[in-house]
């Protein structure tokens, strides 16, 4: 395993356990809302402060782009390395108690995705990817599914929640994807579904109004596992537009034509 990945398991199995710990004291909790249907718990804050502090300590001139904390440049930082963290994605469920969230770390370098872990404290299931290396859950090799399109496929997705004047174009898509399939999920944490896309449990995946925190490690899986992760209009431009396609090579090509209609 690769150095830098090493440290990113273990910050992100750190915070992922103290968070599944917490789960059973979510009533006690302190929570904030950042906006409509957009919430942070105490839980949220000490899984990324541990991560912080784990990548820290081994890297202290890596700089970080956290979903609570922001944009962190160290003294002496050097610009190379940036480690992008979602410390709790999945928050809604994991408030409801409803058993799918997980902890996202990805690393770029030199602006190009380079290691990628997703620990899934439930489950206690770590996927891992390093750029040219190969995807993985739990030191097993994985790879997207071999369906040829989207008939008889199982497609997940994520509802517009925070952006409600988008309701109708996302239900636009949601008519020209569903025909066909063999169903839709919409389960919660859009970095456990484009884990699952990589492994294959999923067979394509869309969503609009991300953050890139909220896909980074997922696409690299992705496309380490061997399938295409691309913007809505089948570009390159996902982590900048926040709008995300995914699946294997004829499953993507499939959902491009099709949201082409929409």
């Amino acid at each position: 395993m690769h150095p830098m990945l090493t440290i990113a398991v273990r910050a992100a199995r750190k915070a992922g356990d103290t968070i599944y710990r917490s789960q059973d004291q979510v009533a006690d909790l302190e929570i904030t809302t950042k906006g409509h249907n957009d919430f942070v718990t105490e839980a949220d804050k000490l899984a990324e402060s541990i991560i912080i502090g784990i990548i820290s300590d081994a890297f202290p001139d890596h700089t970080f782009l956290a979903e609570e904390a922001g944009e962190i440049n160290p003294e002496n930082s050097n610009p190379e390395y940036q480690w992008i963290i979602d410390p709790l994605d999945g928050t809604t469920n994991f408030l409801h108690t409803y058993p799918q969230y997980c902890v996202s770390i990805a690393l770029k370098h030199k602006g190009i995705l380079d290691q990628a872990v997703i620990y899934d404290p439930v489950r206690s299931e770590l996927f891992t990817a390093s750029r040219g290396r190969g995807a993985f859950l739990d030191n097993r090799r994985i790879r997207v599914g071999k369906r040829i399109g989207l008939n008889g496929a199982l497609v997940g997705t994520g509802f517009p929640i925070r952006n409600h004047d988008q309701l109708d174009a996302y239900l636009e898509t949601f008519k020209v994807m569903f025909k066909d399939t063999a169903g839709i999920r919409r389960a919660g944490s859009a970095a456990l579904d484009l884990a699952y896309v990589a492994a294959g449990r999923l067979d394509g995946f869309w969503e609009m109004h991300l953050q890139p925190w909220d896909m980074a490690a997922g696409v690299l899986l992705l496309q380490e596992a061997g399938g295409i992760v691309g913007d809505m209009d089948g570009g390159s431009e996902h982590m900048k537009k926040g709008s995300v396609v995914a699946g294997n090579p004829k499953v993507f090509k499939e959902m491009i034509q099709r949201l082409h209609k929409a």
